[in-house]
């Protein structure tokens, strides 16, 4: 190469490096909202050495930030009380502005379709808000459906305002959480929306805490691959999680299970492990609340979606986490995608409310099987969350089942008694077991004193029939 082209080119180099410009990951963007009262992180890229002057409009003073040899950088700064809108503004050799930025609550929300789901895909109380949905302090971002087979630095998104238009494509779960916090907060509301239909929390999961344990390496390779999503350990977690995780976030919530029916005597071990890399990977315990699966004909196996519910109702023993219970939600069980999404983020929004901000007077646990006791021909369950007792709606209660040694489970009779149920069944002088709602489809009619349904249970741990 003649030594004058040489030249050129190291010369083309050096200026192109020099001018390289000033970038921050999309989720740090115009729109966006930040976490309030908090250390939250601003990060980027830039050429190696730039000094960065960080200015918020909060903090007379400018804080400075050097970009390392590897051309990344990063700042810790303190954001106030929530408020906004505010123009933030990073000056190194270029300048960038963050405008119209708000402080307030940031929420991920994540899991298959039933997250997933939004207008788009004709749900009548998303259609209903349309008109009346626009709130410049609840603010959307949309991660796209992606993966990767390593972990990323940035998506392709950006922060939107809600209106009608944004909304349309939007998680109406995650909206509807939202506009009951931004309701009863009366702070601004960031929602990070990363689901996809279809996926099991494998793909949602770093895949070095899948391959290196056996029995959920086992139970991941019994899942059946599709062409409508993926179902390889890590590869939504790499592109649709790892990039937010250094944003700061008040928690998370998820709505997913029905993918993993199949494989349900694995789940609380894959489910919490799954939530624990989460919270390591942002590097601190914020709150997780999901929702448990809702009633629905899996098909030949009667009770594959009773163990997955009953996998995600033991999860509730993990730190920091909440159960919404929907039974009562679904007005058809041959339908995985109820329509009522309204109740289901309005539900957690509740667990939300009470448990992280400390809200009082709020409804928010459904009633949970605690203990039995056998007494000659009856069986006593207590139940914990009941107070005010437990209510049968529209009659008699219905779905409990009893069963003597021969594990064969007959209807039972019940007797509701403030947080007690007395349960028998004429002809069975030695009962051992009881379930309730412990299939598929089942739906319960009993509710706690604030309304909130009983949740699926069985006392027994036989195999299953």
């Amino acid at each position: 190469m003649p030594r004058l082209l040489t030249s050129f080119i190291i010369l083309l180099c050096m200026t192109t490096a020099s001018h390289a410009q000033l970038r921050l990951p999309a989720v740090l963007s115009d729109n966006m909202v930040l976490q309030r009262n908090a250390t939250v992180k601003l990060w980027g890229w830039a050429s190696p050495g730039e000094k960065i002057a960080v200015k918020l409009p909060w903090n007379p003073k400018v804080d400075t930030v050097t970009a390392t040899r590897d051309a990344v950088w990063n700042i810790d700064v303190k954001t106030p009380a929530a408020g906004g809108p505010y123009t933030i503004t990073l000056q190194g050799r270029t300048t960038v502005e963050l405008k119209n930025v708000l402080i307030g609550e940031v929420w991920v929300c994540s899991g298959q379709s039933n997250m997933e789901w939004s207008g788009n895909h004709g749900l009548k109380d998303v259609k209903a808000e349309l008109p009346v949905c626009a709130d410049d302090k609840i603010r959307f971002f949309h991660i796209p459906k992606t993966t990767a087979t390593t972990a990323q630095d940035d998506v392709k998104a950006s922060w939107a305002v809600c209106d009608s238009n944004s909304l349309k494509a939007f998680s109406a779960v995650a909206y509807f959480f939202g506009k009951k916090l931004r309701k009863d907060l009366d702070v601004p509301i960031g929602l990070i929306n990363t689901s996809w239909g279809g996926t099991p929390a494998e793909v949602w999961t770093p895949a070095p805490l899948v391959e290196e344990d056996p029995a959920l390496k086992a139970a991941a390779s019994k899942l059946n691959p599709s062409n409508g999503w993926p179902h390889l350990p890590g590869l939504t977690y790499n592109a649709m999680i790892a990039p937010i995780t250094p944003m700061k976030i008040a928690g998370a919530i998820w709505y997913q299970g029905e993918s993993n029916t199949g494989t349900a005597a694995t789940y609380t071990s894959l489910f919490t492990k799954m939530i624990g890399s989460w919270r390591k990977a942002w590097g601190y315990d914020f709150p997780f609340y999901y929702v448990q699966i809702a009633p629905y004909r899996y098909g030949p196996n009667t009770i594959k979606g009773a163990l997955l519910r009953e996998a995600q109702t033991a999860t509730l023993q993990y730190p920091h986490t909440g159960m919404a219970v929907i039974t009562d939600l679904v007005d058809d069980t041959t339908n995985i995608h109820p329509q009522n999404k309204h109740d289901v983020g309005a539900r957690l929004a509740n667990w939300a409310l009470a448990d992280t901000y400390g809200k009082n007077g709020v409804a928010y646990k459904s009633p949970l099987y605690e203990k039995m006791e056998k007494q000659k021909d009856k069986i006593v369950l207590w139940f914990a969350n009941a107070e005010g007792g437990l209510k049968a709606k529209g009659g008699k209660p219905v779905q409990f089942y009893i069963a003597g040694a021969d594990k064969q489970f007959v209807p039972a009779d019940v007797k509701l008694d403030g947080n007690k149920a007395i349960v028998s069944a004429r002809g069975l002088k030695e009962p051992e077991a009881v379930r309730f709602a412990f299939t598929n489809s089942s739906i319960g009619n009993v509710f706690n004193a604030a309304g909130l349904p009983l949740t699926p249970f069985r006392t027994d741990d036989w195999p299953e029939q």
